[in-house]
């Protein structure tokens, strides 16, 4: 992607190519009618012919804004086929009608997005009779049963595109759907996923994405609504643009993350729906960096150009029971800004850098978060998430910290430290085998004014830890309160490191390993009882690097009351001879 020390407009003309560069390899896995793309087997909760309809809707995420912005993709009466065919209950390709909470509800909202962006891309080739049948199959899923979640504003989507096409519907369903979705607000731009702990992506590409849409496209007849969604959307970006390094990268953090350009979507939705609170040229900058770190991960595609399921590489254990395998074409949901003119605002804008006046340290209370900024990269401390249901759940919410540089990894077994890959994490065994670590923080709290976030968490009935987690740029300090009824072994450890020429060093109290890159990993026991070690944890199981090692400190704990305290640096070549100095003093 054009840079911004390029002519603005070459961004644009870029991301146009990056569309169809992504979704032109769909096209030889389509089905005779092109109602169906299956890019391979289907391991999913639901049936292969929902998993098929993932594959068909989800690259209209960037497609309909790659029309609706006069870019151009040669393969669109396939998509017409298909949309008469999925939609025909005589077809053999049929989609199928919802069924209770149903998958094929959430890929409807693209399709109902494309029918409000280019209707004459998918409707208008269709005849008198095919029309009839495909807008009566899209009513039926306004009033079908979704969770109480962001999942309400598919319908919502569904609704903007019967609209567009002049079909009558219960509108008063989408505004009760949208009054509900508005009960989920916290403060500060933060919705949550409804009743839920989560404070994920799903905010920005899911919350506030679809909310941007509708302020967009239905903003006129709605009006004090769609004002609703862009403050809330301004108050958001203040903050969630801290989430971000400054090559681009987001904090792989929380569910779905086979979504993976989807974190940029936000940034693009902004200028879609006229929110300019933050500067049309950092917000490019944001949006670009994020995508050229993405197209430069080659590794996430197959060799025939197919997005994996993964994160920076094909990785099976990242995706959760609801991913297929045409799930990570949600990532098309960053074109949006695609579908605005050339001479809009911002295409117009010079890409700005980062910002060079970020703060070293934000906290976050309606996120349960620190964040901390140190080197360009991005370290989230996490406090209040919690996530049991999804597939690795404590991993993916309930580390203590989680990095831009270092990513965050995910068990491949239970037996011993090395499959459970405890990296960011207090790990405590009975048997010094099967560990246990936090999983559903209690209590937590931001300390404002501390840079420090607390819980409590109880991995055994008897046993109560109180962790405190403190931003010290560019080290974080942990200290632990551990009140325990039977002996326990701990061990806790830093950050992930890809172990291909890794130097290790191990010494009593402190451990760390740097990458053949430079980029460091270690940790220092501040309390003065640990054993340390480097240990080479299964492969597969870091979300950035294939095969990772892992400096811990270790220890035995009899029955009693016990304090655990480290300080813990994970840091760019740049900043690697921090590990050097004496680290900051703990203050609990």
């Amino acid at each position: 992607m054009a840079s911004g020390t390029e002519h603005p407009g070459g961004a644009r003309a870029d991301l146009q190519g990056y569309v169809t560069e992504l979704a032109g390899p769909l096209v030889r896995y389509a089905s005779p009618a092109g109602a169906r793309i299956r890019l391979g087997v289907n391991t999913a909760h639901h049936d292969d012919t929902a998993a098929d309809l993932e594959g068909y809707a989800r690259p209209l995420w960037g497609l309909a804004p790659l029309a609706a912005g006069g870019g151009h993709f040669a393969h669109w009466d396939l998509w017409a086929r298909g949309f008469a065919a999925g939609t025909d209950p005589g077809h053999p390709e049929f989609w199928g009608t919802p069924d209770g909470i149903d998958q094929r509800t959430v890929e409807t909202a693209a399709l109902g997005f494309a029918l409000a962006l280019v209707p004459e891309r998918l409707w208008d080739p269709l005849t008198g009779k095919e029309r009839d049948r495909a807008a009566d199959w899209l009513a039926r899923f306004i009033d079908a049963r979704t969770p109480e979640n962001n999942w309400n504003f598919f319908p919502v989507m569904i609704s903007l595109g019967l609209d567009r096409i002049g079909y009558a519907h219960d509108r008063e369903a989408r505004h009760a759907r949208l009054d509900r979705l508005e009960t989920y607000l916290l403060g500060d731009g933060w919705y949550g996923d409804g009743a839920t702990e989560q404070r994920d992506y799903y905010i920005p590409w899911a919350m506030h994405f679809y909310g941007l849409i509708y302020a967009a496209l239905a903003g006129a007849q709605d009006p004090a609504r769609a004002e609703r969604f862009r403050q809330r959307a301004a108050a958001f970006a203040t903050g969630f643009r801290h989430w971000f390094a400054d090559d681009g990268s987001a904090v792989p953090f929380g569910r779905s993350l086979t979504y993976r350009f989807a974190q940029g979507a936000f940034w693009g939705a902004l200028p879609y729906a006229g929110v300019d609170a933050v500067p049309y040229g950092e917000v490019k900058g944001l949006l670009l960096r994020h995508l050229r770190w993405w197209r430069a991960r080659t590794a996430q595609t197959s060799p025939d150009g197919l997005l994996t399921i993964g994160y920076g590489y094909p990785q099976p254990a990242v995706a959760e029971q609801y991913n297929g395998p045409a799930s990570p074409y949600w990532a098309l949901k960053a074109f949006l800004p695609l579908a605005l003119p050339a001479e809009h605002a911002f295409w117009t804008a010079q890409e700005e850098g980062p910002a060079v006046r970020s703060p070293a340290v934000l906290e976050q209370p309606a996120a349960g978060a620190v964040v901390m900024r140190s080197g360009g990269d991005v370290t989230l401390l996490s406090g209040r998430q919690r996530n049991m249901w999804a597939r690795g759940g404590a991993a993916k919410y309930a580390k203590f910290a989680y990095s831009t540089r270092f990513g965050f990894s995910l068990p491949a077994g239970d037996a011993g430290l090395a499959q459970g890959a405890y990296d960011s994490m207090l790990a405590v065994s009975e048997d010094g085998t099967h560990y246990r670590v936090r999983e559903e923080p209690a209590d937590p709290e931001v300390l404002t004014g501390d840079g420090t976030v607390r819980s409590v968490w109880r991995p055994f009935p008897d046993v109560e830890i109180i962790t405190w987690l403190t931003a010290a740029p560019p080290w974080h300090l942990r200290t632990h309160h551990i009140r325990t009824g039977r002996a326990l072994h701990a061990a806790e450890a830093a950050f992930a490191v890809p172990r291909e020429g890794a130097r290790r060093a191990a010494e009593p109290g402190a451990a760390h390993a740097v990458s053949a890159a430079g980029d460091l990993s270690g940790l220092r026991d501040l309390s003065g009882l640990r054993e340390s070690d480097v240990i080479d944890l299964l492969p597969g199981t870091n979300v950035l690097s294939p095969r990772t090692c892992l400096p811990l400190l270790s220890t035995d704990l009899p029955p009693g009351s016990h304090w655990l305290r480290c300080a813990v640096l994970g840091a760019a070549p740049s900043q690697a001879p921090a590990w050097t100095e004496d680290p900051p003093p703990w203050s609990y």
